[in-house]
């Protein structure tokens, strides 16, 4: 019976031992759990901080130090800062709160400026950059591994300062990633109850670090779409007044009818047309296509377009106006740009035409005579773009034809949008389609003309993609 009871107790007791165990195992387990749970509250508000930083962000330096505002509020630490990557691919200090103790020592001839403690060191933080690999700093950019020294005293890697304030005692820095691209370095220095940073410490900046990385991505995509739609608007806008510079009405020719149209292949252009009147007999009209689209091609045609209503009013004589214009912009055009020009004068009453041509496309003439005959060829006319060369080689090229315009003639003007339109084989259009469709249908009114010359090249290119140029036509036409 004593043994049976000893062996009782025996077993009670390793029970006990085994529930005390148990009992420990979900204590340690329970204070996992809320360790984990605080550190995701934390992780959590951090996140909505990162938040209101990326949605606050009036600038990137405004938003960084936002950042490092949160994470100091988030671990515990004295002080805090980001250092961000740069173009070149170095490391620039961006934000800094609290005494963050410089990565480089001080030099002693700074150490007396009459300045405070934290301005000093905001100072010499802003001016600080290090190479990839250069310092703590460096080394963690380098490896894209976070670092934590939680004995900085004794580690060699640290920098010690003699000014006390400036010590560290425990520093953690990690590398703020996105998609494994490096953005910054977010470092921390010395937690505030005195203690060195603890594995867990090191774990929670981890996670603070990719959210970083996550909130930077996030921002410049918003920028991104800010600075887009900004730029839609402007370019909304030069279209707009684009539009406007192109006539819509055009002046009474008696006889001659006008006809236009224009498609830029973006939202503007740098093709041009116009049509005004010199007086109440003489008609003048331009079409023009400058190398290059977009805005700047717009720019440059907008300012072409005040040079040639400025000059027509002081020459009658077409190719002293391309002259003038030439002698006006060519000092202040890039190299790699120029415009293609053909600008006419015609005098209702006599029925002459005369044009000059500064290396556009040839215009085409549908030439009714008296008695039924036809024909249908290019205005042969020498010249050389404007702005290509200087004015005393441009002036030597350049000269006036003048053809008669009867009644039942015609004539088109247009830019290489149309003649180089391709289909789906890489054939152009080419200027021979073009004069062939002039004799078929030259006989019809001005916007018949260009009706039927924008259907074609579109039935020529369909399929072949999107629109690679702009496209401008002019059809005049004699009744």
């Amino acid at each position: 019976m004593f043994f049976f009871i000893i062996g009782v107790l025996v077993g009670l007791g390793s029970l006990w031992i085994a529930y005390a165990g148990k009992r420990r195992q979900i204590r340690v387990l329970d204070e996992d759990k809320q360790v984990l749970r605080q550190e995701k509250q934390i992780v959590v508000e951090f996140m909505h901080n990162m938040v209101e930083a990326v949605a606050e962000g009036k600038d990137r330096q405004a938003m960084f130090q936002r950042i490092i505002h949160a994470a100091i509020l988030s671990t515990g630490a004295m002080s805090a800062c980001i250092y961000e990557r740069r173009p070149d691919d170095t490391l620039k200090g961006i934000a800094i709160e609290g005494l963050f103790p410089p990565q480089r020592k001080i030099p002693k001839s700074l150490l007396n400026q009459s300045t405070t403690r934290a301005q000093f060191l905001e100072n010499i933080f802003k001016e600080e950059r290090y190479l990839m690999g250069e310092g703590l700093i460096g080394q963690v950019a380098k490896s894209r591994r976070a670092l934590l020294i939680g004995d900085a005293q004794k580690d060699p890697r640290v920098v010690h300062h003699d000014d006390p304030s400036l010590h560290v005692r425990s520093i953690i820095a990690a590398p703020v990633l996105f998609q494994g691209e490096l953005v910054a370095v977010l470092a921390i220095a010395n937690p505030s109850d005195g203690l060195a940073f603890t594995e867990t410490d090191f774990s929670l900046v981890e996670s603070l670090a990719e959210q970083v990385g996550l909130a930077v991505h996030n921002s410049d995509a918003i920028q991104w779409h800010i600075d887009k739609s900004k730029m839609d608007l402007d370019i909304e806008l030069a279209s707009n007044i684009q539009g406007l510079l192109m006539p819509k009405r055009y002046p009474p020719a008696g006889d001659i009818a006008f006809a236009t149209h224009y498609t830029p292949a973006q939202k503007v252009g740098g093709d041009l047309y116009d049509i005004f009147a010199l007086d109440e007999k003489t008609i003048a009209f331009a079409i023009a296509d400058v190398s290059g689209k977009g805005i700047s091609a717009s720019i440059l045609m907008a300012i072409c377009q005040t040079h040639l209503q400025h000059f027509a009013q002081q020459h009658r004589s077409p190719a002293a106006v391309l002259s003038c214009i030439n002698t006006a912009m060519q000092p202040t055009m890039q190299r790699n740009m120029f415009i293609t020009m053909v600008y006419a004068v015609m005098d209702i009453e006599t029925e002459q035409l005369t044009l000059a041509r500064a290396g556009h496309e040839l215009p085409l003439f549908f030439d009714r005579h008296t008695g039924g005959g036809l024909d249908v060829d290019p205005i042969q006319s020498p010249g050389m773009a404007v702005g290509m060369v200087p004015p005393d080689i441009f002036d030597r090229t350049i000269e006036n034809t003048t053809i008669h315009f009867g009644p039942e003639d015609a004539l088109l003007f247009y830019t290489d949008g149309v003649t180089e339109s391709v289909n789906t084989a890489g054939e152009e259009y080419g200027s021979s389609r073009l004069l062939d469709l002039l004799r078929i249908h030259g006989d019809r009114e001005a916007q018949a003309i260009v009706d039927i010359t924008l259907e074609s090249v579109q039935r020529f290119s369909k399929g072949s993609g999107d629109q690679l140029d702009d496209l401008t036509l002019i059809a005049v036409k004699h009744a």
